[in-house]
């Protein structure tokens, strides 16, 4: 498959400013080295507890925030530091849906107003042919056209969703970037709205780099899943591939504490011990081994624990720490 969307070494560093004169003195590494690649049709799955960075990393990608360092490529072109103009044909082929559609919606625009805005940005249409092209697309997502004179506030937290993957499809972009798009919403109204994503996917042969942290989820939508953890990648493998083998211990610990319908089912449960580390002082070497306190933490302390390909497709961190078996 031809990569659409190509992350190399991607890194997102906040400046830590203290003192008087509030001078920088560190730099929280919220995405610290990231590379990655979603290809045309695909749905990429990334997955990690909360703070690990996969929102400032989709941010980054669609250029919301200017990255620290690396590399991001669209259709083959360098989009790292286009300027806001230039990156108008680009933001044409790559949208995105944001975890919290009560916060992503204008509460002072009507439904109309909200998913004709790309269109009216991007010049596209006249007046009477974007009024066809919202009601088109409202209907898509399950909504009456009647729909579009109402405001968010008077719908449900799914259906103000679905006003937000409509305004993600209004200008048919080729990747959608999913911030955590049904974290926030009733598990019923999940499965709907993920469904609907699948569903959209086949008919307009969309891209989807798929971020959340519920592996069961992921699992349910995508091709391939990255596992990340304080800023970097530390695992990544087709889908069923990285649920009926993992070798990262991170990995292994979340698909442990996935549910199950039967309660009588013995299982080996991997409880995550200690606290996080913070990005802004995070520990050398490997840190979920420092993390855990393993025996075996410090021989990764100066190693090189880029990728390495355990099998084909399968990318795990080199770990001593936690790629180990025994």
């Amino acid at each position: 498959m031809k990569p659409l969307l190509k992350i190399e070494d991607l890194k997102m560093h906040f400046p830590v400013k203290g003192g008087v004169f509030l001078r920088a003195m560190g730099a929280c590494k919220a995405v610290d080295g990231v590379s990655l690649t979603v290809n045309e049709g695909e749905t990429v799955g990334l997955v990690g507890e909360s703070g690990c960075g996969k929102s400032t990393l989709a941010k980054a990608t669609a250029r919301l925030l200017d990255p620290t360092a690396g590399r991001i490529e669209f259709e083959g072109t360098d989009i790292t530091h286009l300027r806001r103009r230039e990156l108008n044909p680009v933001r044409r082929e790559m949208q995105m849906i944001f975890q919290d559609p009560a916060e992503s919606l204008n509460p002072r625009h009507s439904v109309r107003d909200i998913v004709e805005e790309p269109l009216v940005i991007q010049k596209r249409g006249s007046r009477a042919e974007r009024g066809k092209r919202v009601a088109e697309l409202l209907e898509k997502v399950g909504l009456s056209e009647s729909a579009g004179n109402r405001y968010p506030f008077e719908f449900s937290g799914g259906q103000r969703q679905r006003i937000g993957i409509a305004r993600a499809l209004a200008l048919n972009p080729k990747l959608i970037l999913c911030d955590e798009p049904v974290s926030a919403l009733d598990v019923s109204v999940q499965s709907q709205v993920l469904n609907l994503l699948m569903e959209l996917q086949e008919d307009f042969g969309l891209a989807y780099l798929f971020i959340a942290h519920d592996l069961a989820v992921v699992k349910h939508v995508s091709d391939r899943v990255a596992i990340m953890y304080l800023g970097k990648i530390v695992e990544l493998a087709g889908a069923d591939e990285i649920y009926e083998n993992p070798k990262h211990a991170y990995t292994k610990a979340l698909i442990s504490a996935i549910p199950v319908a039967d309660p009588s089912l013995d299982r080996d449960r991997r409880l995550l011990e200690g606290d996080v580390p913070s990005p802004i002082d995070p520990p050398q070497g490997c840190a979920f081994g420092h993390r855990m306190g393993h025996p075996k933490w410090e021989a990764s302390v100066g190693m090189d624990l880029a990728l390495r390909e355990v099998s084909p497709g399968h990318w795990v961190q080199p770990c001593p720490c936690c790629t180990d078996e025994s």
